[in-house]
């Protein structure tokens, strides 16, 4: 079933003449008209039947009589506040249209039976299997908050050639759970909401924006994230929605929009193959006309990750239309999609690569075209395969961030029922998914909650994976990653050696007398930001003098809190401080050659920093980390052979991280026993997790490929004085579930 709330296309007036309804007929291969009052009452109906059988009585037929004298007045009819599946149950085999009514008998909608693969019209476009591609350029926030920016954009879309401008509005204050105070909240939310918050159009700044695509002969859409949104574009006058892969699983946003009877463009990252089924039969339950976006939500994507070959798949999923909406660098990969049969492409669009925000280093610019036999690789690397979709690990963090969570709006006791009212949609995506809501809903609560808090998976009645904290026996010195804000909680649910505190760039601005204020019995290690204000990735080895300088001076100032919080520690000597010390690239690996000028440069801006009372300790990294949900290219302490040669060359200790280990050797097909063997004699403190494939990074132990066992029998031989931390992604939140699940795997091995 399909509800139309266009109806021009389907509605005559009662005086016009037969002959126009005639023609009304034949120019929509509807087969019916639906004739009104100028009151917009529905006086009656006709089809091509009714018009025939009217015409075969007739002795001298004259076309120009009005139409109101062959209508059908004996019809089938729903009433607007009839549930979508009662209206549905009215289409019958001889009923293809129903008219929608509302109580004064006005024509408000019509449903209609859902043809086979149908497909979708937005203004002057019709996206179907025979359409050329609805090419969209995704503006979104690039405009950077201004509007003579925002219409440069949109001049240069339309000479690119582009159908589409594509803009974001977003109401914060409702959108997210508490814009104020985001020092709860992980990097990428911190980082998102900092961006959003400085670079919003206003609504009329929107509408200006809006006007000038339809100047530039450039259909305008926008994606809405709250209802608040919806309205106001809804009185605008949007043609079309646009629905982001963070809102698929928002079954609540997924309704308004549908309610509006416009056409939805729906991207399906961030969501596995039962949500995304999910998604779609609540769509074709309530009537909408949508299309679905294969898609990759990671920042820029892995060609590995992108899957075209997915596409397949979701068109058999929504029996719609399907495209494709890419964060990769480069256009090979949509040109790929299309010649799979993406009917839609997104592209992210700017002016300059360079300006702030995490968007514009995944876009296109206006001119950029050159792309060959890179763009042969890409495409080679992107086909994936047609099978169930899974979740990459950069989306799994990216919906952490971008996507809505369940949280309880009030305080409540263990035992007390949980009931709807109190349960509302908020993001980040920390806690359960949206569309978990009525598992929630009836259940008696396992544990005290407050206001504010997330609801988790343990909450529900079957709880997986699962564990208390408790005191542990563990043959090393450990700790558990902590941020300022949640530190006390965590060290007081068990027996740690020491917290290590991970810092976020916000956090460097925050006065930490705050959280510790007072001497504690323990010793304490920090891992210092990679990512500062700006979005300046911590880089000391960089080519470029200035980032170098920058970098070097943001580190200092991690050193500098560092001796600061030393004295609120007893058992602090020499405080360790983790980082990840740059080598990065955007566009590729280093070859093996030209690493050793980047060490050497390292070595010597390290030197020029002020370490008195402190050390400082590269952690490894492998090769294709994680920043922001998007990934780059490693090339320094990575490869077990130049690692270990610096630290014996240059007199550093190695934070090992495990995971990161494990990856890099599945990647360059290493012996991740010999990695262990190499490095572990340079190994000063460990970062333990579970590790799958080559770039899913902090899974909890036991849900990837690491031999623990083995691990922990190599590590007694070459590293037995390291300390460890269970470093699970994820594994603070519920007052660090995911820490003490893996502390208990662990106990007995380390």
């Amino acid at each position: 079933m399909v509800i139309e709330k266009d109806l021009s296309k389907y509605v005559i007036n009662t005086q016009e003449s037969i002959m126009n309804a005639l023609k009304k007929i034949v120019d929509t291969k509807g087969r019916v008209v639906f004739a009104v009052t100028d009151m917009g009452i529905l006086e009656g109906l006709c089809t091509n039947g009714d018009f025939l059988r009217w015409a075969v009585k007739q002795e001298d037929i004259d076309l120009n009589q009005p139409v109101s004298v062959i209508l059908n007045q004996n019809y089938t009819y729903a009433t607007i506040d009839e549930p979508p599946e009662k209206i549905e149950i009215k289409l019958k085999a001889n009923i293809l249209y129903v008219p929608i009514l509302d109580h004064r008998k006005r024509l408000v909608a019509i449903a209609r039976q859902r043809s086979k693969g149908e497909g979708v019209t937005i203004g002057d476009f019709v996206i179907d299997e025979t359409s050329s591609t609805f090419i969209i350029a995704e503006i979104g926030v690039n405009h950077n908050g201004s509007l003579d920016i925002a219409k440069r954009m949109i001049d240069l879309a339309a000479e690119a050639g582009a159908d589409c401008a594509k803009f974001q509005m977003r109401h914060l204050e409702t959108l997210y759970k508490d814009t104020a105070n985001t020092n709860a909240e992980n990097l990428g939310a911190q980082y998102q909401i900092d961006i959003l918050s400085r670079f919003q159009l206003t609504p009329e700044e929107m509408f200006a924006a809006f006007d000038h695509c339809k100047q530039q002969g450039i259909l305008p859409l926008c994606t809405p994230w709250d209802t608040e949104s919806i309205i106001a574009l809804e009185k605008y006058g949007m043609p079309a929605y646009k629905v982001a892969s963070a809102d698929l699983t928002n079954h609540d946003l997924l309704a308004e929009i549908a309610k509006t009877g416009k056409p939805m463009i729906c991207s399906t990252g961030m969501s596995n193959e039962v949500e995304i089924i999910e998604s779609a039969s609540l769509l074709r339950r309530l009537g909408a006309q949508y299309v679905l976006l294969q898609c990759n939500s990671t920042y820029p994507a892995p060609f590995k990750d992108i899957n075209l070959k997915y596409m397949d798949r979701l068109r058999e999923i929504g029996d719609c239309p399907v495209g494709y909406s890419g964060h990769e660098r480069g256009a090979n990969i949509a040109i790929a999609a299309v010649a799979r049969g993406a009917k839609v492409i997104e592209k992210h669009f700017t002016i300059d690569r360079d300006m702030e925000g995490n968007d514009h280093k995944v876009s296109l610019l206006p001119d950029e075209f050159k792309i060959m036999v890179e763009g042969i690789r890409q495409v080679e690397e992107s086909l994936g395969t047609a099978g169930e979709r899974r979740m990459s690990q950069g989306e799994l963090r990216n919906r952490a961030d971008l996507a809505k969570s369940l949280i309880i709006n009030c305080n409540l006791e263990p035992g007390e029922t949980i009931h709807a009212e109190m349960i509302e949609i908020k993001s980040p995506g920390r806690g359960l998914q949206p569309n978990r809501k009525s598992e929630i809903i009836g259940i008696k609560a396992a544990r005290r909650f407050k206001s504010g808090d997330f609801f988790y998976p343990s909450d529900l009645p079957q709880k997986q994976n699962t564990a208390d904290a408790r005191h542990y026996q563990v043959k090393r010195k450990w700790g558990v990653p902590v941020r300022y804000y949640d530190f006390k909680t965590l060290m007081k649910k068990s027996n740690p050696d020491f917290i290590e505190f991970h810092l976020s760039y916000k956090d460097m601005d925050q006065d930490f007398h705050k959280f510790v204020d007072q001497t504690y019995d323990l010793d304490f290690t920090v891992h210092s930001p990679d990512l500062f204000t700006g979005d300046h990735l911590l880089n000391p080895c960089h080519p470029d003098k200035s980032y170098r300088e920058r970098s070097l001076k943001e580190l200092q100032r991690v050193i500098d809190l560092t001796r600061e919080l030393k004295p609120f520690f007893k058992r602090a000597t020499t405080p360790l401080i983790i980082t990840s010390v740059g080598g990065f690239t955007r566009d590729r690996l280093l070859h093996p050659s030209e690493r050793p000028e980047f060490y050497e440069r390292l070595a010597e801006n390290l030197a020029i920093l002020d370490t008195e009372g402190v050390e400082i300790i590269p952690q490894t990294l492998p090769p294709f980390p994680w920043y922001l949900g998007g990934q780059l290219y490693l090339n320094l302490f990575v490869d077990p052979t130049d690692t270990a040669e610096f630290c014996e060359k240059y007199g550093y200790r190695l934070c090992l991280d495990v995971s990161h280990g494990v990856l890099t050797c599945n990647q360059f097909k290493l012996s991740f026993k010999e990695y262990i063997e190499q490095l572990g004699p340079y190994t000063a403190h460990l970062h333990i997790a579970d590790t799958e494939g080559v770039d899913g990074e902090g899974l909890q132990i036991g849900a990837g490929d690491t031999d623990f066992p083995a691990l922990a029998e190599d590590l007694d031989r070459v590293a037995p004085n390291a300390s460890f931390i269970p470093e699970i992604w994820q594994g603070h939140e519920n007052e660090g579930e995911g820490f003490w699940i893996a502390m208990e795997r662990l106990e007995g091995l380390f």
